[in-house]
């Protein structure tokens, strides 16, 4: 599972063996994780995280859309 990002508490990742899922990226922190699509940026999981931190993790994914989508394409197209 590459880590496509670090912010704070937060990695992004991805795993290899899912299929043909839409794009999407897991966010990882100590107190839990999550599951968010890409396009459109939504919400896919959540287990242990808080409303307030995925609203937090929700805006880091926008700041980091681009970027995220770009990896995502190269990492399960390639």
């Amino acid at each position: 599972m590459p880590t496509v990002l670090r912010i704070g508490p937060f990695r992004f990742h991805f795993y290899s063996d899912e299929g043909n899922e839409p794009a999407h990226i897991h966010i990882e922190s100590s107190d839990g994780e999550c599951k968010f699509w890409l396009e459109p940026v939504k919400l896919a999981g959540n287990k242990n995280l808080t409303p307030h931190v995925i609203k937090k993790i929700e805006k880091l994914i926008y700041k980091n859309h681009n970027l995220l989508l770009k990896k995502y394409h190269e990492f399960h197209n390639s």
